[in-house]
């Protein structure tokens, strides 16, 4: 039976993050891929001019769907925006365990907040726990640390994975920023660094989305943590190096498909 993969995240009208990058990414890495949204963005290349929040209920009738007929053998959630409908992912599942990814989706690319100040401590208290990795991206990894404060000095990844895994996450994937090209895992145990590819493409509206889905359905696959990671840095890598720079205004979307091929 082919892998099954589900994204518990929100809709990007522009295709180029969300849930739309999330599906993706999950067909290329050979996973059906499953999606429950909780919100739909009005987004381009540029900014997020509006927020829809779906009612909680219906987001766990859309889980419950999934899960009652399909099944699931791995899992991601990305913006999740709100404290509610944190709680009502955290609460469905935590009666239904599967390897899950959390990406602690924060702040867009273009700025714009994708996550309400209030929810942040419900995200880590409720979802932290029940996650398998969590993967924000070096600012996010700050934010979530506590070490964002004015004047404070810039942690490592290292140190940031470590105050992660502390705060509840049983393992913690560092990636993106500048500096030395790595994605950083640490597993509670073990500190693995992942060397990542960069390429100048102004094209990466949805690579954290992409990586943190690829990891998912690898994980679905059967892969081991670190070579899930390993994928999903070299999966979000080739995806930045296909990318569109030429759409939107703004930095263009990844292209996890390879789609210039096919022209």
């Amino acid at each position: 039976m082919v892998p099954r993969a589900l994204t518990i995240a929100t809709s990007d009208s522009g295709g180029g993050a969300g849930i739309q990058a999330d599906l993706k990414a999950f067909a290329a890495a050979g996973v059906h891929g499953m999606s429950a949204l909780v919100a739909l963005t009005a987004q381009n290349t540029t900014a997020v001019t509006a927020v829809h929040e779906l009612p909680p209920a219906f987001v766990r009738e859309q889980l419950e769907a999934v899960w009652d007929d399909i099944g699931v053998d791995a899992a991601k959630t990305g913006m999740l925006f709100s404290k509610p409908l944190i709680e009502t992912v955290a609460d469905f599942l935590d009666d239904h365990r599967v390897p899950l990814v959390v990406d602690p989706v924060l702040i867009a690319s273009s700025g714009a907040k994708l996550l309400q100040d209030d929810a942040i401590d419900t995200l880590i208290a409720r979802l932290f726990p029940l996650a398998t990795v969590v993967t924000p991206n070096l600012n996010e990894a700050i934010a979530l640390a506590g070490s964002g404060a004015s004047g404070s000095e810039p942690q490592t990844r290292r140190a940031l994975a470590e105050r992660l895994h502390e705060l509840g996450a049983p393992a913690a994937i560092v990636t993106g920023g500048h500096g030395e090209p790595v994605d950083h895992l640490f597993d509670g145990e073990r500190h693995v660094e992942i060397p990542v590819e960069r390429h100048e493409v102004a094209a990466t509206h949805g690579a954290g989305c992409t990586h943190s889905a690829t990891l998912a359905a690898l994980l679905a696959r059967g892969e081991s943590l670190e070579n899930a990671a390993r994928g999903a840095a070299r999966a979000a890598s080739r995806a930045v190096a296909q990318g569109h720079a030429e759409l939107g205004a703004g930095d263009g979307p990844v292209d996890v498909l390879g789609l210039r091929g096919a022209e």
